[in-house]
């Protein structure tokens, strides 16, 4: 009878240590422990973090960061610590959580269009990934880097072709630029460089002549009208006067910092500068701004005609007129002054 009552005794003791584990096991593991209202909330957990970073991230996000605590250091998460961006769905669990922000890094969509330059194209894609922009910026100036791909510091934005593109947020700098070269090899195939052959230009120059382009003219449906007048103005030696070279140029120097040039002056033209189309033959030393990959394409596959010349068309505003001979350019080009007159835009 004793030994029974011991053996009862054990079994009780058994079932409420097992109810006990169980209920642990649930509030540890199992049981839904999230504080927020929307479907879903997302950590970014920088390259390098301590568990400290994670859970400052995560106590907004969570009704018992204690239970959390205990099943993290028991599941050793605690010590190995993954960077990326992470989601977290409202109900998860601690289990849940444990598992998708050490094993599911979700990749974002970097996205960027028409950057003036490498500085500002470093600081749209930092604001976007880990890396800071100084980073970013001196990967894409590697002297090593340019040297290897044929690339110099006034090509290099021709490298990065405006687009949306999948990353992880925790890429580096120097990943971002490699995968930015391998996009640019993939778009420049075989059949496009023939292409840029046979018109007797670069990739670095047809890119250059895009900036250009773009510059003028927005319109895709245009962009191959515009990139032939540069090309018959190429083919017969004729300056290429293009008026965004010029204002370039200008913004180069101090005096136009932080202005807005609506205008361009015969002042602009006496700039003396590589990029002042008006004083010196050819292609500048390379691109001006970011150009679409419309404008690209527009280069390789422009239009064959006579036009030597062209101007904004008032009465279409984002158009142009073109023209074969300069008596009749210059009757468009005095309507366009005129309009610009009309509405005080006087420089």
């Amino acid at each position: 009878m004793y030994i029974k009552k011991i053996l009862i005794a054990i079994v009780i003791l058994g079932l409420v240590a097992a109810a006990f584990f169980a209920h642990f096991v649930y509030n540890a593991m199992l049981r839904p422990n999230t504080a927020f209202n929307n479907e879903v909330a997302y950590i970014f957990v920088p390259t390098n973090a301590s568990y400290q970073e994670v859970r400052s991230q995560l106590e907004p996000l969570l009704d018992d960061m204690d239970s959390f605590d205990a099943l993290a250091e028991r599941k050793k998460y605690t010590s190995n610590i993954k960077a990326g961006r992470f989601e977290i769905k409202k109900g998860m669990s601690n289990n849940d959580i444990i598992n998708s922000i050490r094993s599911i890094n979700l990749p974002i969509k970097l996205s960027f269009n028409n950057q003036e330059s490498l500085e500002k194209l470093a600081g749209r894609v930092s604001s976007q990934i880990e890396a800071d922009s100084l980073s970013v910026l001196n990967s894409m100036k590697n002297p090593e880097f340019l040297a290897e791909n044929h690339f110099n510091e006034a090509t290099a934005l021709g490298m990065y072709l405006p687009n949306s593109y999948e990353f992880f947020w925790n890429t580096s700098a120097a990943a971002f630029r490699n995968r930015m070269l391998k996009e640019y090899n993939r778009f420049w195939s075989e059949s496009k460089r023939k292409k840029a052959e046979e018109i007797g230009l670069s990739p670095n120059q047809v890119i250059a002549l895009a900036s250009i382009v773009h510059e003028e003219s927005k319109q895709a449906s245009e962009q191959p009208r515009i990139a032939g007048v540069y090309m018959n103005r190429l083919r017969i030696g004729m300056p290429l006067q293009a008026d965004p070279t010029l204002k370039f140029a200008a913004y180069q120097l101090p005096k136009y910092k932080n202005t807005i040039i609506k205008r361009v002056l015969n002042v602009h033209k006496e700039i003396d500068s590589p990029y002042n189309t008006y004083k010196n033959l050819g292609l500048p030393p390379g691109l001006i701004a970011m150009p679409d990959i419309s404008a690209i394409n527009a280069v390789l596959n422009y239009e064959k005609h006579k036009y030597l010349y062209f101007a904004a068309d008032s009465n279409r505003l984002g158009f142009h007129k073109f023209a074969k001979t300069l008596s009749q350019h210059n009757v468009n080009a005095r309507a366009y002054q005129r309009y610009l007159s009309s509405q005080g835009i006087n420089r």
